[in-house]
């Protein structure tokens, strides 16, 4: 009889697991359930899909169903998962189009089940027009509520990535953008001085911001009309609820699954969990910090894609390992560009860690092209060894994919003295002859 994995959940770690375990086991049976219609989707292009930048949302669809049918892959949509037995390998299904119960038996189970945003507990917080982005159906109803109802004053609640990507393109229907983050600075994960870069930017693009400012409610008829604060009230007539996530691990809880950082499913470097055969991957997994050590709840696409990869290796019988995350993100404002990668200066600070930093102001490209553009660098070190632990950049015209640069020195555990003389290309149209990067070294 040949083995059944079962798979719960079907986006970047349930789809690539899915495919991975295939590519090891060719006789492996594998079945993948989610409770929604759409399967392998790009939940990063969502906001670009809103704003029209991406004509089409089949675009973001990378495959269907009937694509890993190919594969002798099955894959159930609108199956919701409602109970794990572990003790009995079976999983308690419900088909959400017919209501009926059934059981889906399982030689090893990969939980998938991502996360969902984090809604606060807000007077009239159901009130029409007031969304979140997630999935596909959210994009969906967000475009349509905008082309119908052509919303004047826009409040994004949140200055993270997503509240950063849906300012450019609300700013696309003519809507006034008002930013609400109650940190005190957008991108807390980013040190303050890199951030308020960012927020001069967007004010002299228009945009309101507004931080260290608490959401407390709305007010409307059916429709949302008026924004409470802990500093007063703004009318707004959209609201985009973008305050972080939420780890989906209610279900493996439930069945004796433990849980680790922010209530993530723990898991190993192996994507196992405490129960044998059980394996989680993806936003609803804990990961480890590759600077600090520690277990970290971090959710991105790119670890979902690359912790699915190895689960489905591990569950298929292989023996893969996933190292961990330095938490490497990067983001789009309108023309700015914002990256940042491994530790900001407070979480150095949290950890007991001493450091120093250094912060400079370049150019992308030599000063006299046309393409030049601003770039800032910054890079955190340890103390007394040199040991990078890291570097934010802001600015334009390609100036945050450095990053790549510097995480990759992070991960090599490199220092200061391994990097300062690191043979970079020039080239005018592409960097000044010392690249930003290498001058920020040079300052320690």
């Amino acid at each position: 009889m040949k083995n059944n994995l079962l798979i719960i959940g079907g986006v970047a770690a349930g789809m690539s697991a899915a495919s991975k375990a295939r590519r090891i086991d060719s006789e492996l049976k594998i079945t993948a359930i989610t409770d929604d219609q759409y399967v392998s989707y790009a939940g990063c292009g969502l906001p670009y899909y809103i704003g029209g930048k991406i004509p089409e949302q089949s675009q973001l669809i990378a495959r269907r169903p009937e694509d890993f049918a190919q594969q002798n892959i099955s894959v159930k949509t609108r199956v919701r998962a409602r109970l794990i037995r572990p003790e009995q390998k079976y999983v308690v299904t419900e088909n959400l189009e017919t209501g009926q119960l059934s059981e889906e038996s399982y030689d090893r189970l990969l939980v998938c089940t991502g996360a969902r945003p984090h809604i606060p507990s807000l007077e009239a917080i159901n009130l029409e027009g007031i969304f979140t982005l997630r999935t596909v159906h959210d994009s969906l109803a967000i475009k349509a509520y905008l082309n119908q109802h052509k919303p004047k004053r826009a409040l994004i609640a949140g200055g993270g990535y997503i509240g950063l990507e849906m300012v450019e393109n609300l700013l696309e229907y003519g809507c006034e953008v008002i930013l609400l983050e109650r940190s005190s600075h957008l991108l807390p994960n980013m040190d303050e001085d890199m951030a308020l870069i960012l927020t001069a930017y967007l004010q002299s693009r228009g945009v309101e911001v507004r931080t260290s400012e608490n959401l407390s409610g709305f007010a409307g008829d059916f429709r949302v009309r008026e924004a409470f604060t802990d500093k007063g009230s703004l009318p707004v007539d959209f609201v985009l609820l973008s305050m972080g996530v939420v780890p989906n691990s209610e279900l493996a809880a439930a069945a004796g699954v433990e849980l680790g950082i922010r209530n993530a499913i723990r898991v190993n470097d192996r994507m196992e969990s405490n129960l044998p055969g059980i394996y989680a991957a993806g936003d609803c997994a804990t990961t480890k910090h590759l600077v600090s050590g520690q277990e970290v709840y971090i959710p991105m696409g790119t670890t979902a894609n690359k912790q699915g990869k190895v689960a489905g290796e591990n569950a298929a019988g292989g023996n893969a390992r996933f190292a961990g995350v330095l938490g490497t993100g990067i983001v789009r404002a309108m023309e700015m560009e914002l990256s940042r990668t491994g530790l900001c200066e407070n979480e150095c600070r949290q950890l007991g860690i001493d450091f120093i930093s250094r912060r400079v102001k370049s150019r992308t490209a030599a000063h006299y092209c046309p393409v030049s553009g601003e770039i800032h660098v910054k890079i955190l070190v340890e103390e007394p060894n040199g040991r990078i632990l890291g570097a934010q950049i802001v600015g334009f015209a390609g100036a945050a994919k450095r990053i790549d640069m510097l995480a990759t020195a992070i991960t090599m555990r490199a220092t200061v003295e391994s990097l300062i003389d690191m043979d970079l290309a020039y080239s005018p149209p592409f960097s000044p002859v010392w690249d930003p990067v290498l001058v920020a070294l040079n300052q320690f």
